[in-house]
């Protein structure tokens, strides 16, 4: 089965209610792809998903030119002078240029999130046109209070509830990007490339449906791969994955435990029951260390199923896109 790996542009146009993760990237593509094409259409390309036979997979959004520095224990970086602890967790950005660097310099080369906004806007836009506005990506609180649906109102007598609720803000001229990889005999780049400008259009995750998560996406046609290390020994993952049962050596693998506690979107939200079971995953950025690393293995992981009780034709993206690098410091 042939893949392709493509990389498109997002430019975000409003704040987003949900972090651009690849696992619920694609659970919201394929509502895009069945609304465009149809159930059957979505059906069939499903097919084999859960048996190591994906028709897509896709990355976490990055900022420009940037991946994930590993998740690795810090005694595999080298020491850095009179740099405080706090300072080094914060640079959390390598920049695909250093990829081909050795690995025990790579916390020393990575940015954190302020460097890599200001590099991408250097190339983006004037020093005029950055004053007064945020250039790093920020998280704030919105509040929001529960509200009679009948009067739209908190009404007489309903309890005053404030709550609030994460939102995601880039600066205007932000660029990140996602690496997709299909199965050109299933869907075509054109076909995935149409579908994702109609979730930029209709908004990505949550509230969605009152203006968040909008974003214009193009696809790079001058990207030509990613920098793969040609004596790789390691996968370096770019969205959360399922790594079960896959063979990698435990002692030489290193990733960080996330709980993804999902739920259905667009119209099976209304269902009986739009939550889906928990999932336990490994963070984009995880290290996996075969006993014979694929040259020519594009991503790892596994397709879920059996991942909702009320909906149990549905599958989850356990599946990330990988850089293949040389891992050093490893016994």
């Amino acid at each position: 089965m042939a893949y392709q790996t493509c990389r498109f542009t997002l430019q975000p146009r409003t704040a987003f209610g949900t972090p651009l993760s690849g696992d619920t990237l694609f659970g919201q593509i394929c509502w895009v792809l069945r609304h465009r094409f149809g159930d059957e259409w979505l059906i069939e390309r499903l097919e084999g998903y859960t048996e190591g036979h994906p028709f897509l997979v896709l990355s976490d959004a990055f900022p420009q030119g940037f991946l994930p520095l590993p998740a690795v224990p810090t005694f595999f970086w080298k020491a850095a002078d009179n740099v405080d602890r706090k300072t080094l967790k914060k640079k959390r950005w390598l920049s695909l240029e250093n990829l081909g660097t050795d690995f025990p310099t790579w916390q020393d080369r990575a940015r954190n999130d302020v460097e890599t906004t200001e590099i991408i806007l250097q190339n983006r836009s004037s020093p005029e046109s950055r004053k007064g506005k945020e250039r790093v990506p920020s998280q704030k609180l919105q509040p929001h209070n529960s509200i009679d649906r009948t009067t739209s109102t908190t009404s007489e007598g309903t309890m005053f509830a404030p709550y609030t609720q994460m939102q995601y803000w880039f600066h205007p001229k932000m660029r990140l990007d996602l690496y997709v990889i299909l199965n050109e005999t299933c869907i075509s780049v054109e076909e995935f490339g149409a579908a994702l400008e109609d979730m930029g259009k209709s908004g990505y995750g949550r509230d969605a449906s009152i203006g968040l998560g909008k974003f214009e996406s193009e696809r790079d046609t001058a990207f030509s791969g990613l920098p793969h290390a040609e004596n790789a020994n390691a996968f370096l993952t770019l969205a959360p994955c399922a790594p079960q049962g896959q063979d990698f050596v435990r002692e030489r693998s290193f990733y960080q435990i996330l709980t993804r506690f999902g739920r259905h979107g667009d119209i099976a939200v209304h269902s009986g029951n739009p939550f889906k079971r928990p999932l336990l995953l490994a963070k984009s950025g995880g290290i996996f260390y075969p006993e014979t690393l694929d040259q020519n293995l594009a991503f790892i992981g596994q397709g879920l199923g059996k991942v909702s009780a009320s909906h149990p034709e549905a599958v989850a993206q356990g599946y990330a896109p990988v850089v293949r690098i040389r891992m050093e410091g490893v016994q």
